[in-house]
């Protein structure tokens, strides 16, 4: 994220600072009555502070009613109850050093509970303003090294944020290409452009070694832009220097040759003199030329440094930070140029979405060492994050203002590790999701309009979720206005939470839902469609057991199909559920596409089925609560249980939409079971096993699930994975690869990605595939 300009910021450190701004709590410093642990990073121009927090905010639960008893006139299977629950939180705060002494006092009046003592500090400016903060704060500051600090928060966000990395791309349609975070970040090569340039070859987490640098860095840049323009403001250098033209200064191979030096290769474009033009020249040049000139000349140099010594120790790597790069257009450019050139493409110049906190998030992971952060798994939350925000002149000014001053990360500490599906293929080029709405400007514009248009739905649900709160529909408004402010800042700035995906717009309105206490806005409608398939079951197994194998079969995958139409994410099929109260199981069974299917194995897989052996162990993704787990899922891992197959079945660690959790499966399948010795027998012998997935997305990331689920899936030497939902199989691996055998399989239940796809509304999926041996 880059400085930005205004309200008498001046980037050479002004001793004067500022008092005048409002500090608003709940939108900049948040939760700082519960803050526990401090650090500080203060750079020559911005600070940027790191604290953990305790957050209370309220979780939905269910309990089994007791059937044994009074309770038993239930017609539900199990009892809601909203909780407070306590979870940690990481927030970052990025501010001009000009706010520092007005940010402290408000720090020192709010910081109400913490036990802290010490407060970690990195960066220049520790130095400098050590005697003000332990004067505010009365706090004991205690420095650490800011290579030591650099490289932890860079292992940490690597390993924590799927979507950190990018390239920058000048002319494409956005100017962030993300990169698919390597299971295995190590080794690579951090590049730290500050005053001068300092390259560390990082091994592994606590093995890093400074491998050479130049004393010509952006200090340089800074100190000969000021003597040739008289700017003495560095990001004025930057905005002259993205208006120049370098030609008119720099001496090119076609100014030396007549045009291209074919012998060498040599484009005649290419700059064979910095500032050749001024020697001989009988003229004045313009700041902006100059400035453009001195930015290529010191790019040009870092970006040939880094190649030598990424070819020198075999590293594949490289990772820009420091000052001199701050998400600044300009500068990501020219590097970006210069690596492509010196490495011939084999090398590419990556960016860090987060890198103005890395020093903040290192140094503060040094002070909270005691309480093990590394030992979790950590999650973006989008809902107080500000994103990444373009600097380009050209780019939605409104809203760079609207960060101008300060800046926001909050990160969620998980309930359980992450880890990756043993199953997946590679996981280095695994990519959940099957269409970048970052790149695909149609797609985008549909999807961010949808959601749009959803809005008034979800805030509507969200009250009737929690009848007994009087301040319910003042919540929901909250809740209304933030997420419509997400989606306009995604439509200026589709890369602003990575790359854009409809499970990221899903996962974001979540996280905006939590923020003002609706944990579960579906609780109530899961509740009931429980109840309802419940009282189903019993027939629906006794009218496929009347069957014959072979018609059996299709009748068990027309249900589960069936069963993944009653989606409330989607809108035609809300409208249907909410205007035909009696829309039902079969007449969701009416709605499905006629064979041949949109995509079609089902031939394939009952020839699997006929004459290859039994699974060992399939993993079942499920979708939706009530029809779809109760009388699709359940009656197909019933049919697999009896061919000999052990199942593994893996619902949402938390609520998203009217998907089932892992706590609603636990009392659904004790119901069931109580019903059907098969399912009985199953869990008693452990052959049927529930697990959580670690998620509360609509949506699958393979990449991040419990990592509870994949020791079991190796333990269990699971041979087939079947993934539901038009989420799970649609939005999200459709193309994923992996090493057994998988099943795919959606109802199409939106008209626009039917047509992107070929079919109609209700078209359906299956999709057997067996991995190439």
């Amino acid at each position: 994220m880059a400085e930005r300009g205004g309200r008498g910021t001046s980037s050479g450190g002004d001793s004067s600072l500022d008092k005048s701004i409002t500090l608003p709590p709940d939108e900049i410093f948040r939760n700082l009555e519960n803050a526990k642990c401090f650090a500080i990073d203060i750079g020559g121009s911005l600070t940027k502070l790191a604290y953990y927090s305790t957050v209370q905010h309220k979780v939905a639960r269910v309990r089994s009613f007791d059937h044994s008893g009074k309770d038993i006139e239930h017609e539900s299977p199990y009892e809601i109850t909203v909780q407070e629950e306590i979870t940690a939180r990481l927030h970052f705060i990025k501010f001009e050093n000009t706010y520092i002494e007005t940010c402290l006092d408000f720090i020192k009046d709010h910081l109400v509970n913490t036990e802290t003592k010490v407060l970690k500090a990195t960066g220049g400016g520790a130095y400098k303003f050590k005697d003000l903060i332990e004067k505010k704060l009365g706090l004991k500051v205690d420095k650490e090294d800011v290579m030591t600090c650099l490289i932890k928060g860079c292992n940490f966000v690597l390993k924590n944020i799927p979507h950190e990395v990018f390239a920058y791309q000048k002319d494409s349609d956005t100017e962030f290409r993300f990169q698919t975070n390597h299971p295995n970040i190590f080794p690579y090569l951090l590049v730290n452009i500050g005053s001068g340039v300092s390259i560390v070859k990082v091994e592994t987490g606590d093995k890093f070694e400074w491998i050479g640098g130049s004393s010509i860095g952006g200090g340089t840049f800074w100190g000969l832009g000021a003597l040739l323009t008289k700017t003495k403001k560095f990001d004025e250098l930057l905005q002259l220097a993205s208006k120049g033209q370098h030609t008119n200064v720099d001496m090119l191979v076609k100014d030396v040759y007549g045009g291209a030096y074919q012998t060498l290769g040599l484009s005649g474009n290419l700059i064979a003199s910095s500032f050749g033009k001024s020697a001989t020249a009988d003229k004045d040049f313009s700041k902006d030329d100059m400035a453009k000139s001195l930015l290529h000349m010191i790019s040009n140099d870092i970006g040939q440094l880094a190649c030598l010594y990424a070819k020198l120790h075999n590293l594949h790597k490289i990772y820009f930070g420091g000052f001199f790069i701050r998400g600044h257009p300009v500068t990501m450019r020219t590097i970006t140029y210069s690596i492509n050139f010196f490495s011939k493409g084999e090398v590419q110049a990556l960016f860090l979405r987060h890198e103005g906190y890395l020093g903040a998030i290192g140094a503060f992971l040094k002070g909270a060492e005691q309480d093990n952060p590394n030992e979790y798994s950590w999650g973006e939350n989008y809902a107080g994050s500000s994103g990444l925000m373009s600097t380009s002149p050209d780019l939605c000014p409104m809203q760079r203002a609207r960060s101008g001053t300060f800046d926001m990360f909050e990160m969620d500490r998980l309930e359980r590790p992450l880890v990756n599906l043993p199953l997946l293929k590679d996981p280095s080029t695994y990519i959940p999701d099957t269409v970048d709405l970052t790149d695909d400007a149609m797609a985008r514009k549909y999807w961010l309009t949808c959601f749009e248009e959803a809005l008034d739905g979800v805030v509507k649900r969200a009250v009737a979720s929690q009848p007994d709160s009087i301040d319910a529909a003042e919540r929901a408004e909250k809740f209304r206005q933030k997420y419509w402010n997400k989606l306009q800042t995604l439509r200026q700035q589709p890369f602003a939470y990575g790359t854009l995906t409809v499970r990221s717009l899903l996962d974001t309105r979540e996280h905006c839902l939590n923020e003002f206490n609706f944990p579960d806005p579906y609780s109530k409608v899961k509740q009931k469609e429980n109840g309802i398939a419940l009282k189903c079951f019993p027939s629906v197994i006794e009218s496929l057991d009347s069957l014959g194998w072979e018609e059996r079969q299709f009748a068990l995958v027309k249900g589960l199909l069936a069963g993944n139409v009653f989606d409330w994410g989607a809108k035609a099929v809300s409208e249907v559920l909410e205007s035909e109260p009696q829309f039902g199981f079969e007449e969701a069974k009416e709605k499905l596409q006629e064979r041949p299917w949109l995509e079609d194995s089902y031939n394939k897989w009952i020839q699997r089925l006929k004459e290859g052996p039994p699974h060992k162990c399939a993993l079942i993704f499920a979708d939706n609560s009530g029809i779809d787990i109760i009388l699709g899922v359940f009656p197909f891992v019933r049919e697999l249980l009896s061919r000999g197959t052990e199942v593994i079945l893996a619902c949402n660690s938390g609520p998203a939409l009217n998907d089932v959790t892992y706590s609603e499966s636990l009392i659904v399948t004790e119901r069931i079971a109580a019903m059907d010795p098969i399912i009985q027998s199953a869990l008693t012998e452990e052959r049927l096993l529930l697990v959580q997935t670690g998620s509360s997305s609509p949506c699958l990331d393979l990449s991040r699930l419990d990592k509870g689920l994949a020791l079991l899936v190796r333990e269990r030497k699971t041979d087939l994975v079947i993934i539901e939902g038009m989420g799970r199989a649609i939005h999200t691996n459709y193309y994923a690869a992996l090493q057994c055998e998988s099943l795919k399989l959606a109802v199409i239940k939106n008209s626009w990605l039917a047509d992107r796809l070929g079919g109609k509304i209700f078209s359906v999926i299956f999709k057997y595939e067996v991995p190439r041996k």
